[in-house]
């Protein structure tokens, strides 16, 4: 059988409520709560922040393609379908579809608003993005047909609402480039369009800013000819959007670049993470402040125990052994602290998740309630920074128990 340290057998039974000792075990308590009450802190706001994290990548790549690749030069890519033809071998290549971008104005009866204006293929843009999936009324497919009013356009929720139209209303698209010359000057090009479709995407420059036509409709009215910006691309790795990118490059050569959806959105993600650095940081002082307790109980628990420090020592302990056992004492009121801040920080994340009980004006954050994504590495982070201040705070007061004289803590006993 296993021989009990005495070290952490006397470093238990200090911890113990005694009616001499209600005092310390106030405090003791007192310092487990700051500890608890950090750690669910902690645990709640980097899960918060990781759920507005993942909830804005989500919209973002279900608009945007993982990957874009582009060709220098003024006129765009000319052959698209050999580009998507050589990158289907490409590891971690899923689907590739060709795109067209331009900016525009949007002019209806009642309002005006200018758009990036995105020329798609219906048939096969539903597999790259989730655009098909965004669509609340009409379908991709409707951006084929013709209707009364000229070709189809979808447009985003916001947009639509600004210039006041709906399904089946005509929507002229107003084009300063490639412009018609008269004697009056250089006019801007004017198509007229029907909107069959419209979308939301949930973010704010995306449903007011963005619209579809499809690729045909969008060579013709700006004389591309069979040309088009660029191929989109999807990956089955996000985060292998990088490596890929540089693979393409490298196979397509000199006159071809690729932009990933990390680098388009660069400030954006690195603000995210930047602030949750500094919210992390920010907290922790909460865990910190519970340390401060955590001395201030191990202080007075030697200050109380001198005369046992005393004893023992006379009986042969050893500075490290008195060390130990009060270090034991102070891990013990971090470990509990941690595992109880834990679990309620899991418990108030998975209420916040399932009952999304904290609601939020949708106007303003585009969602209903708090997106709350638990992540197992930082529940690690904050229960390893809890631990570690825990453990740092215990080092004082052990070296003033181990420094005490074992004659002078028993005399004046």
């Amino acid at each position: 059988m296993m021989a009990f340290p005495y070290e952490l057998f006397l470093a238990l039974r200090y911890l113990k409520n005694k009616r001499k000792q209600a005092f310390v075990s106030l405090i003791t308590l007192i310092s487990i709560g700051g500890v608890t009450l950090g750690v669910m802190a902690l645990i709640i706001v980097l899960s918060v922040m990781s759920g507005f994290e993942n909830d804005l990548r989500t919209k973002i790549l279900g608009t945007n393609a993982h990957l874009v690749i582009l060709k220098l030069g003024a006129r765009g890519m000319d052959t698209p379908g050999e580009v998507m033809d050589k990158i289907k071998g490409v590891e971690h290549v899923v689907e590739a579809a060709p795109f067209t971008l331009n900016q525009v104005m949007l002019t209806s009866e009642n309002n005006v608003s200018g758009v990036v204006l995105r020329g798609i293929n219906p048939g096969s843009e539903g597999s790259v993005t989730d655009l098909a999936k965004n669509i609340k009324q009409g379908s991709l497919s409707d951006l084929r047909k013709k209707g009364t009013s000229g070709d189809g356009i979808i447009l985003g929720r916001e947009l639509a609402r600004h210039l006041g139209v709906s399904l089946g209303d005509p929507i002229n698209v107003v084009s300063p480039l490639g412009g018609i010359s008269t004697p009056m000057g250089l006019m801007p090009k004017v198509k007229r369009f029907q909107v069959v479709g419209i979308f939301e995407v949930g973010m704010y420059e995306y449903d007011a800013s963005l619209a579809y036509i499809s690729i045909p409709a969008a060579q013709q009215f700006f004389r591309m000819g069979s040309a088009v910006s660029g191929v989109e691309v999807k990956l089955d790795d996000i985060y292998r959007a990088k490596a890929v990118g540089d693979r393409i490059q490298r196979l397509l050569g000199f006159s071809y670049w690729t932009r990933n959806w990390m680098e388009m959105n660069r400030n954006l993600f690195s603000a995210l993470k930047l602030e949750k650095i500094t919210m992390f940081i920010i907290l922790v002082l909460i865990v910190l402040v519970a340390a401060f307790n955590i001395v201030s109980t191990l202080i007075m628990m030697v200050m109380e125990k001198g005369r046992d420090i005393g004893i023992l020592k006379s009986m042969g302990a050893t500075s490290r052994s008195i060390m130990s056992i009060f270090m034991v004492q102070g891990m013990v009121i971090g470990l509990v602290g941690t595992v109880l801040g834990c679990l309620l920080g899991f418990g108030a994340c998975w209420a916040l998740d399932t009952y999304k009980f904290i609601k939020l004006p949708e106007d303003v954050y585009y969602i209903d309630s708090l997106p709350v994504l638990m992540k197992p590495l930082d529940f690690v982070m904050v229960s390893l920074s809890a631990l570690l201040i825990s453990f740092l705070a215990t080092i004082y007061p052990s070296r003033q128990a181990a420094k005490l004289d074992p004659v002078v803590a028993i005399r004046y006993e």
